[in-house]
């Protein structure tokens, strides 16, 4: 049988002349490292629930991206994590928002969606459920980045919300994976920090399933940007639907992002079907990405190479 796994690390309009060449090679590592520990468990017999979970906290441990360790500061001085995961088999899924001090959120949703009886829970009631399950908490120090710090300060100043994508930032956004295994199943799990100096407690398109993550026994989503515009799209799912009725997966999943820039928003996804065949359009000048399995040899990319 085959086996794919595909991930992301945030779309935006960071430019081939804005990061090092230092940092370039820093981000490709740690996408290629999640990508390898990916592959390595799916080609062992994994299961993809498991997979994306694993490649996904190895991600949010990483602070280069806008996800766990890395999440960017809320108004309040916070970190506020949103994450999700849905299994296609089943179409079980949990998800998870406004967390802080959960040091994997992805984590914490995969045990929602394998030990409660509801599908998404937030802010203290989820921290508590987290206790109860002895999911591992952080102190703030572990969520500190200097530069995470100066953006909050910036953004503040300018009474600004942030997209972490902006060309001055070297630090990119929203992580996620999805997953084909052996025995023909996919999932889905994606995680974020967020918007930059986000106020009233905001939630992006990530932990809702059908918006920023969807799986079903045909197609696996996760999606990154403006979670606005996801959100209105219900995008993931329009990705699922589409291809259910006939689209390709590569016309699915472009024309939902077509119909987002369309509507005034920006980012990208990832999506891989029941076939093993990958999709992964964004319409901003780069989106880190990375993919491979049994029968696609493994890449890392970053910006408008050719694409799948």
């Amino acid at each position: 049988m085959r086996y794919t796994l595909a991930l992301h690390g945030g779309a935006g309009t960071l430019l081939p002349e804005v990061i090092t060449p230092a940092e370039r090679k820093e981000f490709t590592q740690a996408l290629d490292d999640a990508l390898k520990t990916g592959l390595e468990l799916l080609k062992k017999g994994s299961s993809a629930v498991e997979t994306v979970v694993h490649t996904v906290a190895k991600l949010e441990d990483c602070p280069l991206f806008n996800a766990g360790r890395g999440s960017v500061f809320s108004h309040d001085g916070r970190h506020e994590m949103d994450a999700a995961v849905m299994n296609g088999a089943d179409r079980k899924a949990g998800a998870v928002a406004s967390v802080s001090g959960v040091k994997n959120p992805v984590i914490l949703a995969r045990t929602i969606m394998e030990h409660c009886p509801h599908v998404f829970l937030s802010g203290a009631g989820a921290e508590e459920f987290a206790r109860l399950h002895e999911i591992d908490f952080e102190s703030e120090k572990w969520f500190y980045t200097r530069h995470r710090y100066r953006q909050w300060q910036a953004a503040k100043a300018d009474n600004a919300l942030l997209l972490d994508h902006t060309p001055d930032d070297v630090k990119y956004g929203t992580v996620g994976a999805v997953a084909l295994d052996v025995h023909g199943q996919l999932a889905a799990a994606t995680s974020t920090g967020g918007l930059t100096n986000k106020k009233f407690g905001r939630i992006g398109d990530t932990p809702l399933i059908g918006c920023g993550t969807y799986a079903d026994d045909l197609v696996a989503v996760s999606c990154t940007g403006w979670g606005e515009f996801f959100i209105r799209t219900v995008a993931a799912h329009q990705v699922a639907m589409r291809h259910r009725l006939g689209e390709t997966l590569q016309s699915a999943c472009h024309s939902v992002i077509d119909d987002i820039e369309v509507l005034g928003g920006d980012g990208g996804l990832i999506a891989v079907n029941v076939r093993g065949e990958i999709s992964m359009p964004f319409n901003t000048p780069g989106m880190y990405r990375a993919a491979g399995g049994s029968h696609i040899e493994g890449f890392v990319k970053i910006f408008n190479e050719k694409k799948p």
